[in-house]
């Protein structure tokens, strides 16, 4: 994109919409006077940079770093990026919060391998009522979270912030890097932080929805996990057999020929409640364990599940948040796992005009946050509408 074209999308975009919006290559020479000039004047409330793995993130949280006023500066890596043309790869998706509509109150949580979990709650009771202080004449709230996706640490980190977090809904993504899992990042005002999640607290004039979609149906085929290493997300047998071969059996498999691409076509669920939740798994260990994206424990019931037509029911879901009113834009954390299947399946293309068509943005994830809950292989996030008229 050269500059008269990034101009003319900036112009585009933050003419339109609650949010501002902007995107540029990661590749940039400058990429934050990039975003800066594409975003149009602030003053933001908060500003969400979604960035390549391939970017330089040191430098470009350096430069974000008081670059947009008194805004906070989230950053985080990403596992490829939802942009302009609905899926996107090597860019940096920025997402402004105009300070006219919005107001957050923003900061890390350290160290998600020691929390204090008492401390974590009582700090976000503070924090939530702060914000109600500063914004209770907005009627709206929800919150963003970023967490470090290779922590293994989302599904308690969730469950802590749950018992503080009282009526305001939660929706989050785990960072991540590219499909290498190696190392992701995660910058707040230009400090940047492993091990870590951001949290951002979010009052607003505008109406908003936040929402999970998954398009997955469990079978009638079941396998018990008979045993795993919690901790470590790892399952080593299913029903007393080493796990990768078990679980190759039952899909009529070949267990040497398990990779990505199948676990992204035979997820397993296990069942919450009156709802199913995704236990995707990550990889197959040498030994023939399987490595899970989500928590695992010895005793849990999965189950397989088959897909429905990815296409047709996102763009069921998407339309039906506007069964009542359309929304302006939409901030989605959707998982690798299903950018993975949109490949395998031929539905790149259809998949990317649908999210391009609904006016998504965002990244791509090594899974979502929903409430307490830690879950896989969905598209999560919080959908905006025009702000009543006063």
């Amino acid at each position: 994109m050269d500059g008269a074209q990034a101009s003319s999308a900036g112009e585009e975009t933050h003419r339109a919409g609650a949010l501002r919006v902007a995107q540029v290559s990661c590749d940039a020479p400058d990429p934050i006077t990039a975003i800066s000039d594409q975003l149009g004047p602030g003053p933001f409330a908060l500003v969400c940079l979604f960035a390549s793995p391939r970017a330089d993130f040191v430098g470009l949280n350096r430069d974000a770093a008081g670059a947009f006023g008194k805004a906070d500066v989230l950053a985080c890596t990403t596992a490829g990026e939802l942009g302009r043309h609905g899926y996107e790869e090597g860019q940096i998706i920025a997402v402004a919060f105009p300070s006219a509509l919005f107001t957050a109150v923003c900061y890390a949580i350290d160290q998600l391998d020691q929390l204090d979990t008492q401390a974590v709650i009582d700090d976000l009771i503070q924090r939530r009522m702060a914000l109600n202080h500063r914004a209770g004449v907005m009627p709206s709230e929800f919150s963003v979270l970023m967490v470090d996706g290779l922590s293994l640490q989302e599904e308690n980190l969730t469950s802590v912030l749950a018992s503080g977090m009282g009526a305001m809904p939660l929706f989050g993504g785990s960072t991540g890097d590219g499909t290498n899992f190696t190392t992701t990042w995660l910058g707040l005002n230009g400090k940047i932080r492993r091990n870590a999640a951001l949290l951002a607290l979010v009052r607003s004039r505008c109406p908003v929805k936040v929402f999970t979609v998954d398009h997955l149906v469990p079978t009638e085929i079941r396998m018990v996990v008979t045993a795993a290493d919690p901790a470590r997300r790892i399952v080593t047998e299913i029903n007393a057999e080493p796990a990768a071969v078990e679980y190759a059996r039952l899909l009529g498999k070949d267990p040497n020929q398990l990779d990505t691409f199948t676990f992204a076509a035979h997820p397993v669920v296990v069942r919450l409640g009156d709802t199913h939740h995704v236990r995707s798994i990550k990889k197959v260990e040498g030994d023939g364990s399987l490595v899970f994206f989500s928590a695992i424990d010895e005793g849990m019931v999965l189950t397989l599940a088959e897909h429905q037509d990815m296409a047709r029911h996102l763009d069921a879901a998407l339309t039906k948040l506007g069964k009542d009113r359309v929304p302006e834009q939409i901030l989605g954390f959707d998982c690798l796992l299903r950018r993975i299947e949109a490949g395998q399946f031929q539905q790149t293309r259809a998949i990317s005009d649908i999210l391009t068509r609904h006016r998504v943005v965002g990244f791509n994830t090594y899974g979502e946050q929903f409430g307490a809950l830690h879950v896989n292989q969905t598209l999560t996030g919080v959908a905006f509408y025009a702000p009543d008229e006063e």
